[in-house]
């Protein structure tokens, strides 16, 4: 079985406003719906279970019935999960709900709702990437020049951008190997994590590669947020 885990629980406090990013509307709908149909319709996406908090949920399924019907909504949805302190404490409260109806051998898919533009593509590549492996994450390669700097401040080296890539979601992992590694973690560890991948590669997981899309970009900024109205209003 595949699993996707939507995280729709964040704040958005660098776009500004009383709205969290998820939530603003474009195009008369709200953000998180763009990617919620992604993974509803894809047929290799078995159930879906969304990180949203309490006063939230029900404008989440509002959202996507509104996209998707309330059938597929019924057939599919398996359950809220309330945010964490962080990002990833917010995957783990996913990953405890997942584990009461899913297998260790089931893959988890974990998007984020400020990605609107997830493509039925980059689903099928996560899934095929992984195969064979523990995981698999989608990345892009680095197009300028790459420095380290210790102390933030001067130069100390130039890193060699042909080593080295960008992050993106959605990841995809084994669900038993990804719980143990985020287990393992806490309880101080797991408040220290940036990206979904790092308690994958802490515990020697092994994680794939495969092409990123640039399309699918994350909306943190005010100018993320129009470049996305931009686009919806082009489609």
């Amino acid at each position: 079985m595949n699993i996707a885990l939507l995280l729709s629980g964040g704040c958005g406090t660098r776009i500004g406003g009383e709205i969290p990013k998820q939530y603003r509307k474009v195009s008369g709908r709200p953000v998180f719906s763009y990617c919620i149909e992604s993974l509803f319709v894809h047929e290799r996406i078995d159930g879906v279970q969304i990180v949203a908090s309490p006063e939230w949920q029900e404008e989440v399924a509002r959202g996507a019935w509104q996209v998707i019907g309330k059938g597929l909504w019924d057939s599919k949805f398996r359950g809220f999960s309330l945010p964490g302190a962080n990002r990833q404490l917010s995957i783990w409260n996913g990953l405890e709900k997942i584990r009461v109806y899913g297998k260790d051998q089931d893959y988890v898919l974990i998007h984020n709702a400020a990605r609107p533009l997830l493509s039925a593509k980059q689903i099928e590549d996560c899934f095929h990437g992984a195969a064979g492996h523990d995981g698999a994450m989608p990345v892009l390669p680095m197009k300028d020049t790459v420095y380290y700097s210790e102390k933030g401040w001067c130069v100390d080296k130039l890193l060699d951008r042909r080593t080295i890539y960008a992050g993106q979601a959605p990841e995809v992992f084994l669900l038993g190997k990804y719980y143990e590694a985020n287990r393992r973690l806490f309880p101080d560890r797991i408040l220290k994590i940036n990206g979904s991948t790092e308690p994958a590669i802490m515990a020697g997981m092994d994680i794939a590669m495969i092409p990123g899309d640039e399309g699918n970009f994350k909306i943190t900024t005010r100018a993320d947020l129009e470049r996305f109205q931009k686009l919806v209003q082009e489609m």
